[in-house]
C-alpha cells in the first residue's frame, strides 16, 4: 500500500502541484481512509521526502555502477551519466518532475539529506570529469565544477521540455549533450 500511495501520490502532486494536492485528494484517489495514509506516512512532507528520497537514491546506484565499469573510458562514463539522466526524465518522469520542481517544500533535515545526496549526484560528475582532465581525455583548461553544473543544467532542465514521443529520442538527445560538452573538452 506505501508503494501504491507514492505512485498515486506522484501523479497527484505533478498535476496539481504538491502545494495544492490534499491528503484528502491522495486518498479519494485510492479508494482508502486517512487513517491508511497516517499508518504510511506521518505528513504529506514525509511522502514527498520518500518520492523525492527514491528518485535520488535510483540516480546514485545508477551512476555508480556507471562509475565502477573498468572497461570504460571517462569519456564513456560522462557519456552514460548524461544517457542515464535523460533516460531518467523519459522512465521515470512524473518522479522526476516532482524531484526538480518540489524540492522547496522539504525542511530541516530530510532537505538536508536530499541536498547531500544531490550534491554527491554532481561531485560524482565532476569527479569524472576531473579523472578525464587528469588521463587527458579532457582538456583540463576549465574548471570542473561549473563544467559539471553546466552539464547536469542541461540535463536536469530536459524534464520541462523533453517528449518520450517528441522529434528526439533520449538517445539522440542525449548524443547531442555529450557531443556539445564533449567537443567542448577534448584536446
Amino acid at each position: 500500500m506505501k508503494e501504491k500511495i507514492m505512485k498515486h501520490s506522484i501523479r497527484l502532486f505533478e498535476s496539481k502541484g504538491f502545494s495544492e494536492a490534499s491528503i484528502q485528494d491522495i486518498v479519494n484517489t485510492l479508494g482508502v481512509t486517512k487513517g491508511t495514509f497516517y499508518y504510511y506516512f506521518s505528513s504529506k512532507e514525509e511522502l514527498l521526502t520518500q518520492i523525492q528520497l527514491n528518485y535520488i537514491d535510483y540516480m546514485l546506484e545508477e551512476q555508480q555502477r556507471i562509475i565502477e565499469q573498468p572497461d570504460r573510458t571517462w569519456k564513456d562514463k560522462l557519456s552514460e551519466v548524461i544517457l542515464m539522466t535523460i533516460q531518467a526524465i523519459e522512465d521515470r518522469g512524473s518522479s522526476a518532475r516532482i524531484f526538480f520542481r518540489e524540492l522547496l517544500h522539504i525542511t530541516g533535515d530530510s532537505l538536508d539529506l536530499i541536498k547531500k545526496k544531490r550534491d554527491q549526484f554532481r561531485l560524482n560528475v565532476q569527479s569524472i570529469i576531473e579523472q578525464g582532465m587528469e588521463s587527458g581525455e579532457f582538456r583540463d583548461d576549465l574548471p570542473a565544477e561549473m563544467v559539471a553544473f553546466s552539464i547536469l543544467g542541461a540535463c536536469n532542465w530536459c524534464y520541462t521540455w523533453f517528449k518520450p514521443d517528441g522529434s528526439k529520442s533520449d538517445t539522440e538527445v542525449a548524443a547531442v549533450y555529450t557531443e556539445m560538452f564533449l567537443n567542448g573538452l577534448k584536446l
